[in-house]
């Protein structure tokens, strides 16, 4: 009989040890952030008093909120505990990235997670390499981590190389580096861990992990000094099958999205929670990304027993097919503001006029003088609603609640039905870590005898 001693992996030793000793944890696991502190500050904290790392969700809250999470965090765990912070890729306006940033630096907030990013900004590259320094042995040491999100092999190299050196010049410039810290860039890669996300909630490319993930572990081994970047995996990660398979696939660690949501300590209503408890791998559905409705960007939410999927997806036809409100017939604009707003288009456009006034005049002045522009902010108004009603869990307006999830929340359903864990009440990020990651292994374990044989 073969025997399977120091090959079969134990829990803790699943994934990659330098993953675990740079971030301090025990379980090559992250969970990750999700919008508006959804992945809260409790769950957060929980994962990180747990010995696990959990990323907060900071998109689309202000700065006050931010500061107030990442104080409550840091009295949980300490402030070198095992948390990060979300830093959203802001093109449009480069000002919340750098207002980010500058609260991280000030609070020493030393792990983010940066997501969105097609290029590294000039944000992320102060943050990276703001406190950077020589060893001894003359390599660079870099005390912010980043872990950048990708999507594409392209953002991939992007962080695998240095920050580019036009960045880092204008930085050391304007005095936002130093001059040692601007001469270490080229021995920093922007990231110290990759990863690679495939089919997930929310936003997504909706890409397979058995073709993406591969490639970007590829390119991570060809990359000139690269190599000491960890690459894991998100997206579709629900089950103890699907930790197998990623670190199968080269994985050096695993991050859970969409199944975090359903716990306890997730920042969204219990309304949603019981709604993502009934949903199965094959209620997600496609819709347009609100913030991105001009480009036909596509983002996967939770489509059983809802109908913001279909009022989505019709509102963005109709921006597709019209060049203004009052190109659209009567009987259309009368469904639309009955149906679906609620509100007339006049009542939603003296809510959005009077937000971008004082947050963004020249999206407004912009607005005023293009009929399309202003039907998108209109439309976008729906999407931004969708999402508070889904938070605040109006139950009367539940059919249209926004609720971001890929099928990893469906297969972890099935996977603990019947079980104590069946009831979202009974689940916590680092149970389900606990979960996962024992399962993976006893799963690799006995796969592996399998294979090997007598």
């Amino acid at each position: 009989m073969t025997t399977l001693d120091g090959i079969a992996p134990a829990v803790e030793s699943l994934g990659s040890a330098a993953y675990r000793r740079r971030h301090g944890v025990r379980l090559a696991y992250a969970s990750g952030s999700m919008y508006k502190g959804i992945a809260s500050a409790d769950l957060v904290a929980r994962m990180g008093r747990a010995g696990l790392l959990g990323y907060f969700g900071t998109g689309g809250l202000r700065p006050e909120q931010i500061d107030e999470a990442i104080g409550r965090i840091q009295r949980a765990v300490g402030p070198e505990g095992p948390y990060g912070m979300n830093l959203l890729a802001s093109v449009d306006s480069p000002d919340r990235e750098r207002r980010a940033v500058d609260l991280f630096l000030a609070r020493r907030v030393r792990r983010v997670e940066a997501a969105a990013f097609l290029q590294p900004s000039a944000a992320l590259v102060r943050y990276r390499l703001s406190g950077a320094r020589r060893a001894a042995d003359g390599s660079a040491v870099a005390p912010n981590s980043v872990m950048g999100k990708v999507s594409r092999p392209e953002s991939a190299a992007a962080f695998l190389a240095p920050a580019p050196a036009h960045l880092v010049a204008a930085l050391a410039a304007e005095g936002a580096i130093t001059p040692e810290e601007a001469a270490l860039a080229p021995l920093v890669p922007m990231a110290d861990d990759l990863c690679v996300e495939a089919d997930s909630g929310g936003h997504t490319d909706q890409r397979p992990l058995i073709g993406l993930l591969p490639e970007i572990v590829r390119l991570r081994d060809r990359a000139p000094g690269a190599r000491a970047v960890c690459v894991g995996a998100a997206g579709g990660i629900g089950t103890p099958e699907a930790v197998a398979a990623a670190l199968l696939l080269g994985a050096d660690f695993v991050l859970t999205g969409s199944i975090n949501q359903c716990t306890v300590e997730a920042g969204t209503a219990d309304d949603v929670k019981d709604l993502l408890q009934a949903a199965g791998v094959q209620d997600t559905v496609m819709v347009p990304a609100g913030d991105m409705l001009e480009i036909g960007a596509r983002a996967q939410v939770l489509g059983k027993g809802l109908f913001f999927p279909a009022r989505a997806n019709k509102l963005y036809d109709l921006y597709r097919r019209h060049d203004s409100l009052e190109s659209i017939d009567e009987a259309t604009r009368r469904q639309v503001q009955e149906r679906i707003f609620r509100r007339s288009f006049d009542s939603v456009w003296a809510e959005t006029a009077a937000h971008y006034a004082t947050r963004n005049p020249a999206e407004l002045a912009r607005a005023e003088s293009d009929p399309k522009h202003r039907m998108a902010l209109v439309f976008k108004w729906y999407f931004v609603q969708s999402t508070r009603l889904a938070m605040s869990g109006d139950r009367e307006r539940r059919v249209d609640y926004q609720v971001a999830c890929g099928p990893a929340m469906g297969a972890l359903n099935g996977y603990l039905a019947g079980t104590p864990l069946e009831d979202w009440r009974a689940r916590h990020p680092d149970t389900l870590a606990d979960l996962l990651m024992t399962g993976a292994a006893t799963l690799l374990r006995r796969r592996l005898t399998e294979l090997t044989g007598p």
